[in-house]
């Protein structure tokens, strides 16, 4: 608990058990607010939810062995879109293991640390209370160094009782050489003499606070900047250079076709924002990463730039040429846009309503948490996000009942309203933090859109002609539920003039509460049936 104080943590998230008491004891004295939930999954999503907002480390403390396994969900999402997140378990007693042999143990598992291997960046199952303190910090430090990601330390639960002196912290090392100034030149040229430049920016950019610097690149250059979902709020949707979200739309499309030279800042491109890499490679690539790798393992660059993207993009920007054209590109994308506004007003009416709404009645530094849903994909591809770090979606591994537990996290980590869109049956992971959200006053409104059940699934089952199975769910009364947790809640039909009514109220009011929208929305074009590259 000391190291995570001098770490800055200010809250975290878990479930006691059997083994981990001693943690808990000591988190009563350390000034850390420990956010007890009601499922360690939601631990693992509260803790992504927190670090999204904040940037800063999020925490989950869970108990052995099935305590510990729960999480694997979360932490496995938390991998995909690089969050930082601390996992701290406890693991049997150290007296009592027996290499090579499970015995039987209570919560025994043959190697805890196993089961997180393939979705942290690093586990450590601690072999002495001394090396407590430096793992933990080791750990926590891998985490938040980028690329970041979560992390898994496994402590025998008999060391939580033991005096340990505290060791000297692990060194720190530098995390990246300088760039390379001739492949920074090289780039240069490249965008200096593009004739139909492209910024593609992805969550790196995000992480690494690039946002300003970027803008300030796009408008030199008079490029248009697309973001990825993990993106979205880099740059403001009124920015001279925002492209409307997202690539998805064909008229937002056509700006990646037509470019001669894209730059990619903080990005992988991977399937879910390229259409399973059918987007065409750009005639010529830069790619801004901090692993060179992962720059290149989809569309092959002609420049990489190993680096902080904001530092990065700050040395290309010097002695950078203005490009013309900045007021025509401004005026092409307000066309685009209206566009792709006057589409989804066609082809889904209460989707343009439902975006229309959460533009309109969310107050200045609200947060949105989507989950997997339609009416998630909906406000994931075209909810225009004002700001970085305001906006958060299970699109890195795509994990159904992300969005009601990561909005517990967001909102103990901010200020504002946190507005959660979740559908009926991803409510229905984690509905017993309901307790959590009363219990801790948290400011969420949460969004039940309830369409009798999985709804995108069910989509897919009718466009190949096959009989609904295991998508059509009984549902409970969400009202009475929340209500009965001491939530208020109310409920409407469709998204017209009482849902606005409703939520212009709910994300004003000093409670949680929940608003049940009874209403079935076709999925939009960001989502994988509706790809129109696929169809051509």
């Amino acid at each position: 608990m000391d190291v995570l104080t001098e770490l800055g943590v200010e809250v975290a998230f878990g479930l006691p058990g059997v083994h981990n008491l001693p943690i808990w004891e000591a988190l009563a004295d350390s000034g850390i607010r420990l956010i007890g939930v009601r499922h360690e999954q939601t631990a693992g999503y509260a803790a992504d939810g927190y670090a999204r907002a904040t940037g800063k480390l999020g925490v989950a403390l869970v108990t052995t062995g099935p305590g510990a396994a729960n999480t694997l969900g979360a932490v496995g999402e938390a991998m995909a879109s690089a969050s930082p997140v601390l996992v701290l378990a406890t693991d049997i007693p150290a007296t009592l293991r027996r290499p090579g042999t499970v015995r039987g143990v209570l919560h025994e598992t043959s190697d805890q640390a196993a089961l997180f291997r393939p979705v942290t960046k690093s586990t450590c199952t601690v072999t002495d209370p001394e090396d407590i303190a430096p793992e933990v910090l080791r750990a926590a430090r891998l985490a938040l160094e980028p690329q970041s990601g979560p992390v898994y330390v496994g402590i025998p639960t008999d060391f939580l009782r033991q005096d340990a002196p505290r060791l000297p912290d692990p060194e720190l090392t530098e995390q990246f050489a300088a760039v390379n100034l001739d492949e920074v030149s090289h780039a240069q040229s490249l965008l200096s003499n593009a004739e139909r430049p492209l910024i593609w920016a992805g969550g790196g950019a995000v992480r690494a606070d690039a946002g300003p610097l970027i803008g300030e690149l796009a408008e030199k250059l008079a490029a248009p900047v697309i973001t990825t979902f993990a993106g979205r709020g880099l740059i403001s949707p009124a920015h001279a250079c925002a492209a409307p979200n997202p690539v998805h739309a064909p008229e937002v499309g056509a700006l990646w076709d037509e470019a001669d030279v894209v730059l990619g800042i903080g990005s992988d491109f991977d399937g879910l924002m390229t259409q399973n890499w059918l987007m065409p490679k750009p005639p010529k690539l830069i790619a801004v990463n901090v692993d060179a790798k992962d720059a290149a393992k989809n569309y092959p660059p002609d420049v990489t730039l190993v680096g902080d993207a904001r530092d990065v993009v700050g040395q290309l920007l010097h002695g950078l040429r203005p490009r013309p054209g900045l007021a025509e590109l401004t005026e092409r994308l307000r066309r685009i846009d209206e566009q792709v506004r006057r589409r989804i007003r066609t082809e889904e009416p209460q989707a343009a309503d439902f975006l229309g709404t959460l533009e309109e009645s969310l107050p200045d530094g609200a947060v949105v948490v989507a989950d997997m849903c339609i009416a998630g994909y909906w406000a994931g591809g075209f909810h225009r996000v004002a700001a970085p770090r305001r906006f958060a979606y299970p699109m890195g591994w795509g994990t159904l009942g992300f969005g009601f537990p990561a909005s517990l996290g967001t909102a103990a980590a901010t200020r504002g309203r946190v507005v959660c869109v979740s559908g009926d049956g991803g409510f229905l992971y984690g509905c017993g933090d309901l307790a959590t959200l009363a219990q801790e006053s948290l400011p969420v409104t949460v969004i039940i859109v309830d369409d009798g059940g999985y709804g995108m699934l069910r989509f897919d089952q009718d466009r190949e002609g096959l009989p609904q199975r295991g998508v059509n769910l009984h549902t409970p009364d969400f009202v009475g539920l929340a209500r009965s947790f001491g939530v208020h809640a109310d409920r409407v039909d469709g998204f017209g003039r009482a849902f606005r009514r409703l939520l212009t109220e709910f994300v004003r009011a000093d409670e949680p509460n929940v608003l049940v929208v009874r209403a079935t929305l076709a999925p939009p074009l960001n989502t994988s049936p509706r790809w129109y590259r696929a169809g051509r």
